[in-house]
């Protein structure tokens, strides 16, 4: 699981960016290394970005995504509906993301199988403050870090389909293609598939 990671804030400039992983997969299938995709996205704009600048903090973050999916998963991904694309990439944002899978699996996973579908600001709130309590350098995390990474928590939550509206937050339960649960079941990965509501 994700034990070994520490708490990162790196969330609040690399959201969802699903498109960003299917670009960087298709260089995958062509055999190139990550330092050649690396190169190419930045040195090509792959990701067809106006502003360029934030590409060498973004594209590590989705080659670490691209590379926690096995072969299954990635062509699941490139060949699949969209839905099935938005579970497995939220899947891989959990794989690299210590505070999202524990926020997932202790918030979300929790409200689903009590079938409370509201989300409140509050229990973002209380979820904070009680890692904050708990580690030291989370602790001294700004307001502003913690604000942000709020707001993409619930953009994450929105794009992967989990909320049904931004204004609403009501939460949503994801119907799971049976692929995508074997897969990841035979992974060993059951705990992402809980921490989904699955």
């Amino acid at each position: 699981m994700t034990k070994e990671l520490v708490y990162s804030a790196n969330l609040t400039g690399v959201s969802f960016l699903l498109h960003e992983l299917k670009q960087v997969l298709k260089l995958k299938k062509k055999g190139l290394s990550d330092d050649d995709i690396k190169k190419k996205i930045i040195e090509d704009n792959i990701f067809e970005y106006k502003v360029t600048s934030s590409l060498k903090r973004i594209v590590p973050t989705i080659i670490k995504r691209a590379n926690v999916l096995d072969e299954s998963l990635q062509d699941l991904i490139l060949s699949s509906p969209l839905e099935i694309g938005k579970i497995i990439n939220l899947y891989a944002i959990m794989k690299t993301d210590r505070l999202f899978f524990e926020f997932m699996n202790e918030v979300i996973r929790e409200k689903l199988n009590a079938n409370n579908y509201l989300l409140e600001k509050k229990d973002l709130n209380v979820f904070f403050i009680e890692k904050a309590e708990q580690d030291e350098k989370l602790g001294k995390w700004s307001e502003l870090t913690l604000n942000k990474l709020k707001q993409v928590y619930m953009k994450i939550l929105y794009e992967a389909g989990f909320i049904r509206d931004k204004k609403s937050c009501d939460l949503n339960r994801i119907l799971f293609d049976d692929e995508i649960k074997r897969q990841i079941t035979f992974l060993g990965d059951t705990a992402y598939l809980k921490a989904m509501g699955e």
